[in-house]
C-alpha cells in the first residue's frame, strides 16, 4: 500500500466529499450553534458505521476507529461558520441571511468525513486509534479549548494531531507550512469611551469622546512602531468604530473593537497591557471616562512540532510532486488549534484552494469567498496518510 493510493481513492469519492461540503455549505451555523452541521456529521458516521462521543463541547463530537492497541493520532476539523452575509456566486450558496462559511470550515468537515470513509475501510490495517475530532466554535469561541478540556486528547491518549485549513493564498494541489510557531497569539478588544453630548455648534458645553477615541487609535499603532523589538512582529488593530448618528450632535460616548496579535503569548501580554495604559491616560487627560476589556479567550500561537511537519512534507510530496510543497512564513491570523498542539506534538497544515479560473481569488473572511473543490481529496488524503504513518513511526 503506497501513500499515493489514498489519494486515488480519495478522489474515487470525490463526489461524495463535494455534495457534503455544499450541504454544509448552505445551512452555515455559528459558534455553539452548530446544531444541524453536527447532525449531518452523526448521521454521516452512523452510516459508516463509525462510533462517537456526543456531545462535547456543547455540538462537537470525537469518533474513534482502529483496534485500541497501539498508539493513538487525531485528526481535526472545525465546523463553525461566521456572520457574514454570502455573496459568492454559487448554485450551494448560504440559506440563512447573514450567515455563511466564509472560512472554509464546511470543507475541512467534509475532508475529515472522507477520511472517516476511507479509514473504515481499512480498519482491519489501523494497529491503535484514530480519533477523528469535529470540533464546534474555532470562530472566536475557543471551541478547541473546551474540547480539549472535555477529554478529546484522553482516553486513549493522543500522541500526534494533525489539522488542515483551506488557503486561498496558495494554488489548488498545493499546500504549506512550517515548523515552529505558524499562526499568532490572539485577542479580541473591545472599548468604550464616554464623555458627555451635546451640541455639535457649542463643542466647550461637551466632552467629545470622538476627538478622544481618534487620539487613542492614532496612538496605539506606536506601540508596535516604537515599544516592539523590530525583530518581533505584532498586530494592534482597531476594525470598527461606532458613535453617533447626527452630523450636528456630539454622542456621549464611541464604542470601538479590534484584535491584538503576536507570535508568543509574552508579547500578547505586553500589547495588550500598554493598549490599557495608553487609552487610560489618554481619556483621562481629555476628562473621559473609559472602559477597556479583552473578552472572550486569549489564543495561544499554533507551533508546530518539527516531525510532525517533516511527516506531513513528505506525505504531501508522495501525493503530489515537491514542487507543490511550501515553506510558509509565520502568519498574524489565530486559530484554536494551538490549544491542542500546547499538550501535543502536531501539524497545522494549509491547502490551496486558490483557482483564477474559477473566481476562487477571495481571502478568508471576504463574503465572495470561493475554493476550488478540485483540493477536497488531497485534503482527505493527506489525513488518512498521516494518520496512518503516525501509527506506524509511534509503534
Amino acid at each position: 500500500m503506497t501513500n499515493k493510493t489514498y489519494y486515488d481513492e480519495a478522489r474515487e469519492i470525490h463526489d461524495w466529499i463535494t455534495q457534503l461540503r455544499r450541504q454544509l455549505h448552505r445551512f452555515p451555523e455559528l459558534m455553539y450553534e452548530e446544531v444541524k452541521t453536527s447532525e449531518l456529521v452523526r448521521q454521516t458516521l452512523d452510516e459508516l458505521g463509525i462510533l462517537y462521543r456526543h456531545p462535547m463541547a456543547k455540538t462537537g463530537l470525537v469518533a474513534s476507529l482502529g483496534n485500541g492497541q497501539g498508539p493513538c493520532v487525531a485528526l481535526r476539523a472545525d465546523m463553525d461558520a461566521l456572520p457574514i452575509h454570502e455573496e459568492a456566486d454559487v448554485s450551494f450558496r448560504s440559506e440563512y441571511d447573514g450567515k455563511m462559511h466564509a472560512c472554509g470550515h464546511d470543507c475541512h468537515t467534509a475532508m475529515l468525513l472522507g477520511a472517516a470513509r476511507l479509514l473504515k475501510q481499512r480498519e482491519a490495517e489501523i494497529n491503535g486509534t484514530v480519533k477523528l475530532i469535529f470540533q464546534p466554535a474555532e470562530e472566536g469561541g475557543a471551541g478547541g479549548q473546551l474540547m480539549r478540556d472535555e477529554g478529546a486528547l484522553q482516553n486513549p491518549a493522543v500522541q500526534r494531531i494533525f489539522g488542515l485549513h483551506v488557503w486561498p493564498q496558495l494554488p489548488t494541489q498545493s499546500i504549506g507550512s512550517r515548523a515552529g510557531v505558524f499562526l499568532a497569539a490572539s485577542a479580541f478588544l473591545e472599548m468604550t469611551v464616554r464623555g458627555r453630548g451635546g451640541h455639535a455648534a457649542m463643542p466647550h458645553l461637551t466632552i467629545d469622546p470622538v476627538s478622544v477615541a481618534a487620539k487613542i487609535i492614532s496612538e496605539l499603532q506606536t506601540i508596535v512602531s516604537r515599544e516592539l523589538d523590530p525583530l518581533d512582529s505584532g498586530v494592534v488593530s482597531i476594525a470598527a468604530i461606532h458613535g453617533g448618528d447626527a452630523c450636528n450632535v456630539i454622542p456621549p460616548e464611541v464604542r470601538m473593537k479590534g484584535t491584538v496579535r503576536a507570535l508568543s503569548m509574552d508579547v500578547l501580554m505586553h500589547l495588550q497591557q500598554r493598549v490599557r495604559e495608553i487609552s487610560h491616560n489618554i481619556a483621562e487627560a481629555h476628562r473621559c471616562e473609559l472602559e477597556i476589556a479583552f473578552p472572550g479567550n486569549d489564543y495561544p500561537p499554533t507551533v508546530n512540532d518539527g516531525e510532525c511537519w517533516n511527516v506531513a512534507k513528505e506525505l504531501a510530496a508522495e501525493l503530489n510532486s515537491d514542487e507543490q510543497v511550501a515553506e510558509l512564513p509565520a502568519v498574524m491570523g489565530g486559530e484554536d488549534f494551538a490549544y491542542y498542539t500546547e499538550e501535543v506534538p502536531g501539524c497545522f497544515v494549509a491547502i490551496g484552494v486558490r483557482n483564477e479560473e474559477q473566481g476562487a481569488t477571495f481571502g478568508l473572511h471576504h463574503p465572495k469567498f470561493k475554493v476550488d473543490e478540485d483540493a477536497l481529496p488531497l485534503g482527505t488524503a493527506l489525513h488518512v496518510a498521516f494518520a496512518m504513518k503516525s501509527l506506524n513511526d509511534l509503534m
